[in-house]
């Protein structure tokens, strides 16, 4: 048991995802139900947590930071959003000059013929969260910023530490109730997804539309990591090894916000303050969705594609720059992203009723976990460009240099 324990977690989350396969495919439907009726549960236990995890982290990162706290703030934003338009633009260069290559309208049938067969849970339990993420997120913003000003006045150090010490109890449970079990919520997911069929499906058809899709995910991940490793003097590929943990763990859970305490470690492997990593990791893992972006740009214009719809640049931009902002909310739940973008669907002609969206849907969610992946380690690489900028630009320490990027961490 304590060898077990001893155990990474990085290969914990593997043995978990060749388990659920191996058990989606040989074994019953009834058996395989009982680790789909534990994810269910487990899932809106995280829906239940991540808007507390999303207001305990933010708003201690932002009243830590004390001065400067609303320049750290738009900044990073601001970076987000920019890479987020970068990403889906790069999606868009490779789908048009690549996936007309490949794509035939036959394709559809068998794409459509695989849906809605994955396993009912025994039972739920409904767990409502208190708010929403998108409410956690400007009510974070709000008490951090208004903790930092209080505190600046020499008040406000009550409430200080009343949102320090829920950050602890927030920390705790994730230690002990979130990281131990997410193994276990993995291996049910991919049970699911093994019994179905689904995704192994579209797979068949799509392999090299996903293949395109998440080498453009590992390319513009490197290439945040290079920028950011040279603009901090830190070596990209080390940055990017010790990442690899927070990318296994976001590619099993599919939610950004799931991932943020195991890339918090992540972030702090890499040099990052902890000050910036509390603040920017949570904060990236709700705003920053590249991934997510390359993903559904390169689906919604293979749709286009194939139903000869018009998918000039232009148009998709206008679409690219309003999911920027409408997937703010979509963190948290496996599929939140392209759930996020179905009302606004109609800007390229797509209905989110029409067939075209449920194909969109599938191509989607088969890709999900590794744009979620691309998310989560963009936040890191974000982090620490944002340690160095907020001590050498916005508080004035010139002197100040970066903690080193340790190397194999346990």
């Amino acid at each position: 048991m304590g060898r077990l324990k001893n155990i990474g977690l990085v290969p914990k989350l593997i043995v978990a995802i060749i388990l659920g396969i191996l058990i989606g495919t040989y074994m019953p439907a009834w058996f395989t139900r009982i680790f789909v009726t534990f994810s269910k549960i487990f899932g809106s236990f995280l829906s239940f947590i991540i808007p507390l995890m999303i207001l305990a982290f933010v708003t201690k990162g932002i009243a830590d930071l004390g001065e400067g706290a609303g320049k750290l703030l738009g900044i990073t934003v601001l970076i987000a959003y920019c890479s987020t338009l970068v990403a889906g633009s790069l999606s868009y260069v490779m789908a048009s000059n690549i996936f007309p290559k490949f794509i035939t309208s036959a394709q559809v049938d068998a794409i459509t013929a695989s849906e809605g067969s994955g396993l009912e849970a025994y039972f739920t339990v409904p767990i409502t969260p208190f708010f929403d993420v998108t409410s956690a997120l400007i009510f974070a913003f709000m008490m951090g910023i208004a903790i930092s000003w209080l505190r600046k006045n020499n008040k406000g150090e009550v409430l200080y530490n009343a949102v320090s010490e829920f950050n602890l109890i927030i920390v705790r449970v994730l230690e002990v109730a979130i990281v131990p079990i997410l193994p276990f919520f993995i291996l049910g997911n991919f049970a699911d997804m093994a019994h179905s069929g689904t995704v192994f499906a579209v797979l068949s058809i799509f392999w090299r539309i996903f293949l395109c899709i998440v080498i453009l995910h590992l390319l513009y991940v490197t290439l945040m990591f290079i920028i950011s490793g040279s603009y901090t003097g830190k070596n990209p590929f080390a940055m990017i090894k010790n990442e690899v943990k927070g990318y296994m763990t976001a590619v099993g859970t599919q939610s950004s916000a799931a991932t943020i305490p195991v890339n918090l470690q992540c972030a702090a492997n890499n040099g990052v303050s902890r000050e910036i990593a509390d603040f920017v990791v949570p904060l990236g893992a709700t705003v920053h969705m590249p991934g997510s972006m390359i993903t559904i740009t390169g689906c919604v214009f293979t749709i286009l594609y194939m139903y000869n719809l018009p998918h000039s640049f232009g148009l998709m931009l206008s679409l690219i720059a309003t999911l920027g902002v409408a997937m703010v909310a979509a963190p948290g739940a496996p599929g939140g992203a392209v759930m996020s973008a179905l009302p606004f669907l109609p800007i390229v002609g797509i209905s989110p009723e029409s067939a075209m969206a449920s194909l969109l849907i599938s191509l989607y969610l088969t890709q999900d976990s590794f744009g979620t992946a691309a998310n989560i380690s963009g936040d890191v690489a974000i982090a620490a460009a944002v340690d160095k900028f907020y001590n050498r630009k916005i508080l004035g320490n010139k002197d100040w240099t970066p903690a080193p990027v340790v190397e194999n961490p346990r």
